[in-house]
């Protein structure tokens, strides 16, 4: 196989609670993933000049060792000993810097991607645990669907599929770097925990509105402080008739979910005309 064309999907954290923080600065957590129908093109091909290359719609994207994508396939390159060259192009649609797993998605992308491509013949959890060296959200990355993720997100549980919905996600025009949110949450007793255990009963029930009013972000205490405008499109989006609200991961992306899709792409104009988010997409959940 010389080429191979890939989509890479986003996630979006129906739960997302932080339990505690190990002596190296780790945080523990205990999180929901979802996968949605919104999704970076990943092509890749061989070729006859060693190396990596990198290409993107995205200008602004690394083309070396700053890009986990690079990263990912150089991995695999050193490790079985790939002689030729490879280039990787990576067609942007999920919101950067996000909340999003945009960038582990695209490396879990190439992992598989180059699995098949050499007949490396690695499984799942061989491709996991090569993943997580790169990072947390890696692993989920490969499993898509579904998910309870403990530990600092490597520790994978496979939930039954949530009830198909609608979703509506909108980033606006701020990015938000991971390492600053966990930086400043510090944890004590007066923060509010989504129940989890709660979440993941209304997803065995395919209950959706018990899902809702399960469904929390912890790190919400950090981002939306710093970032109204979160809180203000969590608003209008409850306000055109959305089930719940919520920003994912680290923000800044707020995603809303809807029983029908003419309510749905209603709420996503009412957020454009708003001028609260910069990309607006209307889609659906991801099941395996």
């Amino acid at each position: 196989m010389d080429e191979i064309r890939l989509k890479a999907l986003a996630k979006i954290n129906l739960g997302l609670d932080v339990v505690g923080k190990q002596e190296n600065g780790y945080h523990l957590v205990r999180m929901v993933m979802q996968t949605i129908h919104l999704f970076d093109s990943v092509q890749m091909q061989k070729t006859r000049a060693p190396g990596i290359l990198i290409t993107s719609n995205m200008k602004f994207l690394p083309r070396d060792e700053n890009n986990i994508a690079y990263r990912a396939a150089d991995l695999l390159m050193q490790e079985f000993g790939i002689k030729e060259g490879i280039h990787i192009n990576i067609t942007k649609r999920i919101p950067v810097c996000a909340g999003m797993a945009g960038g582990s998605t695209d490396a879990a992308a190439v992992l598989y991607g180059m699995n098949q491509m050499y007949g490396l013949k690695m499984s799942y959890k061989q491709m996991a645990k090569r993943g997580l060296t790169l990072g947390a959200d890696v692993p989920y990355c490969l499993m898509r669907g579904t998910a309870l993720a403990e530990g600092i997100g490597e520790k994978l549980t496979r939930l039954p599929a949530m009830p198909r919905c609608m979703v509506v996600v909108a980033k606006p025009a701020v990015s938000v770097s991971t390492k600053w949110v966990y930086e400043n949450l510090h944890l004590d007793g007066q923060m509010a925990h989504p129940d989890i255990d709660r979440l993941i009963t209304g997803i065995e029930r395919q209950d959706l509105k018990q899902m809702a009013l399960s469904m929390g972000n912890l790190l919400e205490e950090v981002t939306v402080k710093a970032y109204p405008v979160i809180t203000q499109i969590k608003e209008n989006l409850a306000s055109h008739g959305a089930i719940h609200a919520m920003m994912s991961g680290s923000g800044p992306t707020v995603f809303a979910l809807f029983e029908k899709r003419q309510e749905a792409q209603k709420a996503a104009d009412a957020v454009r005309t708003s001028g609260l988010a910069r990309q607006i997409y209307v889609t659906t959940v991801f099941n395996v």
